[in-house]
């Protein structure tokens, strides 16, 4: 089970539902930010992280909170 503040990536699968912040580009870069919609988001349990659409990239997201 995952804590609050534990760091996903994009594709890999959700162990707790929960709403995860995004917390940057797996490939580095920091100067296209996601759309406040894609800013946080809402994931289930067995889904898998996706990336950020608007920048087509692979992202990193921290679980902010369970349930």
């Amino acid at each position: 089970m995952a804590k609050v503040g534990d760091r996903f990536k994009t594709g890999d699968t959700c162990e707790t539902s929960g709403i995860y912040a995004f917390d940057g580009y797996t490939d580095g870069m920091r100067t296209t930010t996601p759309t406040p919609g894609e800013q946080r988001i809402t994931v289930s349990k067995g889904e898998r992280f996706p990336p950020v659409s608007s920048a087509r990239k692979a992202a990193y997201w921290k679980l902010e909170t369970i349930g």
